[in-house]
């Protein structure tokens, strides 16, 4: 079992959806997909090569997405891979952060939750499915 909990994905927010593909595949090549209102709009960014399961093939690399911007949204965040993510809850909370809400079951990836650290920073865990 692996001690280290590595980042694994980041998340922006975006006002414009099209202007916001537009920019990375631009600026930086991306490989960008946007998905429907029944995956919340979400945009994936694929920022380094991938296998048949989406998974990086180079160690060191991760790819992100882009969520429709909202009010009550956290701003940019890192979503750091757990292997359990009710345990990773609780240390979260005892080492006093917080978390919001309950895991959601993201299809065919694993359970995912947003905390804030103890300074008001906004980052994500993910269980990945096994």
């Amino acid at each position: 079992m692996n001690n280290l909990h590595p980042v694994v994905h980041f998340e922006m927010p975006y006002e414009d959806a099209d202007r916001i593909i537009e920019f990375y595949e631009k600026a930086f090549d991306w490989k960008m997909n946007r998905y429907g209102e029944d995956m919340g709009n979400y945009i994936t960014a694929h920022t380094a090569e991938t296998d048949e399961n989406n998974m990086v093939k180079t160690p060191g690399t991760i790819n992100g997405g882009f969520y429709p911007k909202r009010p009550d949204a956290p701003q940019p965040c890192v979503v750091i891979s757990v292997d359990d993510i009710q345990n990773a809850m609780k240390k979260v909370i005892e080492a006093g952060g917080t978390v919001f809400g309950e895991p959601m079951d993201i299809p065919g990836v694993g359970l995912y939750v947003t905390f804030s650290d103890t300074e008001g920073n906004y980052a994500s865990m993910l269980q990945p499915k096994m």
